[in-house]
């Protein structure tokens, strides 16, 4: 590090501001893990996936598809990590902190590990939290608004996220995503997918309330030989369903043919996956009603899950849902508003409100559902108490409804004011429907 570089710190800014030279710190604790663990990524052959949605379960499809195909992979998400008993994620960051990444990926080495498919954010981007790790493959699955009051403008967000690119030697973009044309510029070698544009796209879809199904290839594609193979055409389908799962899938397909793999190993790998932790994940406890709990806390997110949910639900959709202090603020109302024109009742609640106050923070959300037609008292309730809220959502279900539990998805704690407090949405929700069906 240049010891003449000077460093500038706005001391009234509470939080890390992108365009701040707090990066040479970011830098120096990168460069300092990479050095003490020994740069513990050599010999694995590593594809990282960013993203504002969908990096997790196109991180976890990568991975059952590569240790089915036969080689042994390591995996680094907001869920979980390691090779074959994945240890649960606690943090609430996604890439973790330099030494903990590097610690954790020397753990996957020793193991044995041929891959390792590593789940990478803007913010560890920015942070320069994967340095020295040299990227193969570099995937994105879609760039929304997310984090702006991090990075502080959407160009800056986008940027930090093409870093990943800049380094890998193959690229996998997602052309539907209008910003996929960035992140094309940014390899030399690359190659697209999609829906409704893309080299290699999903074709005769079947959206199926347990998974989708749709058939894909008829192209050629380079691969890691740098030798160009014909693809034949062939059907994927997965248990897990959506839309997004689509492009979740199709991203996972084509690291497979990158790599080799055969069509037959793809298509069955991508299947073995049953779910993911809080994406998407139904709660069964033999209630007449569905029970969801996501992940889903942007615009977004929120919009898709709708999308993928809605057409099948003979009943009445039920919604619960915060927003975390201190990020995002800005979409706050359109949350609000998504979920108010998309369900039949909202229940607003808390999320990780940290040092913001929960009240404040659901007046906004209120404010959107309104707009989109919701009265309170009678379709829109708070309970800022989440454990109460969910038991809420699970009293008034009725026969054929559907409940949305959204926005934390597989996180283990809850952060309020004074730290961090246990708490589950699968295991409250789990507990809330076994309360009801013993009555």
């Amino acid at each position: 590090m240049n010891s003449n570089m000077s460093v500038k710190v706005k001391l009234q800014d509470s939080l890390p501001n992108y365009n701040t030279l707090v990066k040479p710190w970011h830098f120096a604790q990168a460069l300092v893990a990479a050095t003490r663990y020994q740069l513990p990524v050599r010999k694995m052959r590593v594809i990282g996936v960013t993203g504002t949605n969908g990096k997790t379960t196109t991180c976890f499809m990568i991975w059952k598809m590569l240790n089915e195909a036969g080689h042994k992979t390591g995996l680094m998400t907001t869920v979980a990590w390691g090779v074959s008993d994945l240890n649960k994620q606690i943090e609430h960051m996604t890439t973790v902190d330099s030494f903990t990444l590097n610690k954790r990926i020397r753990e996957i080495r020793y193991s044995g590990a041929e891959f390792l498919v590593l789940e990478v954010t803007s913010h560890a981007l920015a942070q320069f939290r994967t340095l020295g790790i040299p990227i193969e493959i570099a995937v994105l699955t879609n760039v929304t608004h997310d984090h702006l009051d991090y990075h502080g403008t959407f160009e800056n967000y986008r940027n930090a996220k093409r870093k990943l690119f800049k380094k890998a030697k193959f690229g996998i973009v997602n052309a539907d995503d209008p910003s996929g044309t960035y992140f094309m510029k940014d390899c030399r070698h690359y190659t697209t997918y999609g829906i409704k544009k893309g080299k290699l796209q999903a074709r005769k879809i079947k959206m199926k309330i347990d998974g989708i199904k749709y058939e894909t290839g008829g192209i050629r594609m380079r691969r890691a030989d740098q030798k160009m193979r014909n693809v034949p055409e062939f059907d994927v389908e997965t248990q897990i369903p959506g839309e997004f799962n689509i492009y979740n899938s199709l991203a996972a397909v084509n690291v497979g043919l990158y790599l080799g793999l055969s069509p037959e190993k793809i298509t069955a790998g991508i299947k073995a996956l049953r779910e993911v932790e809080g994406r998407m994940t139904r709660i069964d406890k033999g209630q007449d009603f569905g029970v969801i709990v996501d992940y889903a806390h942007t615009p977004d997110a929120f919009i898709k899950v709708y999308a993928s949910v809605n057409k099948g639900v003979k009943g009445r959709v039920i919604s619960l849902f915060g927003g975390a202090g201190r990020r995002d603020e800005t979409t706050r109302f359109e949350r609000g508003e998504i979920g108010g024109k998309y369900s039949d009742i909202v229940i607003v609640t808390e999320d990780d409100s940290r040092d913001e106050s929960p009240k404040a923070i659901a007046t906004e959300f209120v404010k959107g559902a309104e707009k989109a037609g919701k009265v309170r008292g009678k379709d829109l309730f708070v309970e800022l108490n989440r454990k109460k809220a969910i038991e809420s959502a699970i009293k008034l279900a009725r026969k054929d409804d559907l409940v949305l539990v959204l926005g934390k998805g597989h996180e283990k704690t809850i952060l309020r004011a004074d730290g961090a407090h246990p708490f589950e949405d699968i295991k409250v929700t789990e507990e809330a429907l076994e309360k009801r069906l013993q009555k």
